[in-house]
């Protein structure tokens, strides 16, 4: 949303009106609801996920909530890319990860932009017909 703020120079007296921008504010934490919905699976998979991966160590408040940082989203990303999209089990995509995990996440960084080059490329051919 586009605000405009207003403000006088104090040497010329001049009034000035100037577009402002709200900054976007990210947020740090995110709870294990907003994770579950973001890649479309139960909280209890988020959970089952933690437990059996070594890399997914959400911080937790004092009443025991999981927050998870945009580290441990990169991280669940990544899982359920082997998982959903390679097909790995829970097992292969551990060692995968142990293994390798410079090369897995180039890989699936290199899978994320080839996604968003396609989609591009799909909404311009929708835009031409």
């Amino acid at each position: 949303m586009l605000f405009h703020q207003t403000w006088v120079n104090r040497t010329t007296k001049r009034v000035k009106t100037v577009p402002y921008k709200k900054p976007k504010i990210e947020k740090v934490f995110y709870s294990i609801g907003e994770v579950a919905e973001m890649f479309d699976v139960n909280t209890s998979k988020i959970r089952y996920w933690e437990n059996e991966f070594t890399i997914l160590k959400p911080k937790k408040n004092k009443k025991g909530n999981r927050l998870f940082t945009k580290e441990d989203i990169e991280n669940i990303k990544l899982i359920d890319h082997l998982v959903k999209e390679r097909g790995l089990t829970l097992k292969g995509a551990k060692q995968k990860l142990k293994d390798n995990k410079e090369d897995t996440l180039d890989t699936h960084e290199l899978v994320d932009r080839l996604k968003s080059i396609r989609q591009l490329l799909v909404d311009i051919k929708d835009k031409m017909d």
